[in-house]
């Protein structure tokens, strides 16, 4: 019984410094009792942030937009009209050429010596008129003396008509072999570019018939052509009616064009022919534009982007190209309601003007468009969108979404 009671003595002494140290432990156990007693509940996230900006509202020109191909308002394939030997070839090939200018030559002095022939004959055609026409009056004169008879006057009249036709005759042939000494060089018709020679010199051409040398082109202006369809061109057709316009009015349209590497529509002309039918196959409309191409960049063949303007809008909504989805239904966009929610709205669209989307049909002024984080709008959920103010793309940007 001895041992124990240093122990206890301890405990006694140590009685108070582990009570001090229990009780924090009670208040921690108490508290998580008490805790307990609280129901759980969840905290749902915050609603995640887009940018939205109200539609971008100015005028704006209407086009109708097609595309199509050049094609050059004059080609011709040079052509040896007469027989002989090429003696020359005067022009570079590929190079540009002014109207008149000497191309080929195929051996001019064959053709030369029978105009001098022909010109020789009519000279003594024409001396052998001058004879008759003077026997002719001589017997005239004395038929009304009664110094010869009828019959000599007769046969003076005939010798006199036969030396007339022989002249007309004549002259004939010298304008034959003056034409034939003509073809003897090839000129150009008009200005424009001669392809490579076909033929070498030396080389007989227009033998059997007609032999082709080379091909000129004219390059400006430049013919664009191109297909509308039925309902644009309904709809220009009642455009026009309401505008009081003539077909010839039509004609003059401003009309712009631009290559697959062009941005825009830089080169202008105007509306030159429209097809009175419309295809029926195709239901489409033939249209041809002629633009000006003095720097001869145009070229026929090149596949070209043709845009007519159509009408003007004073008010039309404008929205980024980036902002406008597509599905199944159609082409449509994301607007933020009056509750935050996100809404999905049908529209429709036109062309871009100056980096931005035209919006025809399914979008208000007021409404707010979501440009941004169109990853966390989801239709019929809450966002927290951030007002932003719309700008128009930078150019490397349009022209990527022009393509």
């Amino acid at each position: 019984m001895k041992p124990a009671r240093p122990r206890v003595r301890e405990a006694i002494e140590a009685g108070p410094i582990n009570r001090s140290r229990r009780f924090p432990i009670a208040l921690l156990g108490a508290s998580l009792l008490a805790g307990c007693d609280q129901p759980n509940t969840f905290q749902p996230p915050p609603p995640p942030k887009v940018d939205a900006a109200l539609p971008v509202q100015r005028p704006v020109t209407r086009y109708l937009e097609a595309t199509g191909n050049t094609a050059p308002v004059k080609s011709v394939d040079l052509v040896a009209r007469v027989q002989g030997f090429l003696e020359s070839i005067d022009y570079q090939d590929g190079g540009f050429v002014k109207e008149g200018a000497t191309l080929f030559t195929i051996e001019p002095e064959t053709y030369k010596l029978k105009l001098h022939q022909a010109q020789a004959a009519e000279a003594g055609a024409q001396a052998t008129v001058k004879q008759t026409e003077a026997d002719f009056n001589r017997q005239k004169d004395l038929v009304a003396r009664q110094a010869v008879s009828q019959a000599t006057l007769d046969t003076s009249t005939s010798n006199r008509d036969n030396a007339q036709a022989n002249l007309q005759q004549a002259q004939v042939s010298t304008r034959i072999a003056q034409i034939n000494y003509g073809y003897t060089k090839v000129t150009a018709p008009f200005d424009g570019v001669v392809s490579a020679h076909l033929v070498s010199i030396g080389e007989l051409v227009g033998a059997a018939s007609p032999t082709q040398l080379a091909t000129i082109v004219a390059l400006d202006p430049i013919y664009a052509n191109f297909t509308v369809n039925e309902q644009d061109v309904l709809r220009i057709r009642a455009e026009a009616s309401r505008r009081g316009l003539t077909p010839a009015d039509l004609k003059q349209f401003p009309v712009e064009i631009g290559l697959q590497t062009e941005t825009g529509y830089p080169h202008r002309g105007t509306l030159d022919y429209v097809a009175p039918t419309v295809n029926q196959s195709t239901g489409t409309l033939a249209a041809r534009a002629l633009i000006p191409n003095p720097g001869r960049v145009l070229l026929p063949g090149y596949f070209v982007r043709v845009r007519l303007p159509n009408d003007r809008s004073v008010n039309a909504l404008l929205v980024p190209d980036t902002a406008i989805g597509s599905d199944q239904g159609g082409r449509y966009v994301l607007v933020v309601n009056a509750d935050n929610v996100v809404e999905q709205r049908k529209v429709t669209i036109s062309q871009l003007d100056n980096g931005l989307r035209v919006v025809e049909s399914g979008l208000k002024p007021d409404d707010r468009v979501v440009i941004a984080g169109l990853l966390r709008a989801i239709p019929g959920q809450k966002v927290d969108p951030q007002m932003q103010n719309i700008e128009a793309p930078k150019p490397d940007d349009s022209k990527a979404a022009a393509k």
